[in-house]
């Protein structure tokens, strides 16, 4: 029982920095205020909503995740210059769509890091997540025809694929690898009922 409660300890302080760390994200910059807003509004949240349990892989790939982190980088400031090339080509009206992508995982962990990385590059931002089947809807900029409609599911799935050899777990690694099946959507997991 204490090794159970230990563990939920240590999941809600992993939960806690990862809202710290969103809200910081969201703001788009990491000051001494975004950090201080996000920790009172990660601590209303925490104690005030309940939030299914997340199941935290306490698996980290160092090298893995700086790459990611600067791929991410390089993502925003080479779509910045497309996105501004859009605005300012002459004659073409570009055509938008909604492209549902289907994610491998249904860790909502890894869900939500892809999620929010998506929508911090220029050109196309999540519109609508379908959690139990782990779908994410998002509208992107300048989609002509079906390959374009292609690349821009393959950037989602590199995303995807990036965080998770980055630090999610055994499992969905196997799964952006191909070499394991999803089990089936289940929004509740067995023995997380009525955790908070």
């Amino acid at each position: 029982m204490h090794q159970r409660e230990h563990a939920s300890l240590g999941s809600r302080a992993m939960l806690f920095l990862g809202l710290v760390l969103l809200w910081a994200m969201l703001w788009g910059q990491f000051t001494v205020l975004s950090v201080l807003t996000g920790v009172a509004i990660s601590t209303v949240v925490t104690l005030v909503f309940y939030l299914p349990a997340i199941q935290f892989s306490r698996r980290l790939d160092p090298a893995r995740t700086v790459y990611f982190f600067v791929r991410l980088a390089f993502d925003i400031v080479v779509a910045s210059f497309q996105v501004a090339w859009i605005v300012l080509r002459p004659g073409t009206v570009p055509h938008n769509s909604i492209v549902a992508v289907q994610l491998r995982t249904r860790s909502d962990l890894i869900t939500m890091w892809v999620a929010e990385s998506l929508s911090l590059v220029p050109g196309s931002i999540v519109v609508d997540l379908d959690r139990g089947e782990s779908i994410l809807y998002l509208h992107v900029l300048d989609t002509d025809d079906g390959r374009d409609v292609e690349r821009a599911r393959s950037r989602v799935l590199g995303t995807e694929e990036r965080i998770v050899r980055g630090f999610g777990s055994a499992h969905d690694v196997a799964l952006v690898r191909g070499t394991a099946r999803p089990p089936e959507a289940d929004p509740t997991p067995p023995g997380t009922e009525g955790e908070r």
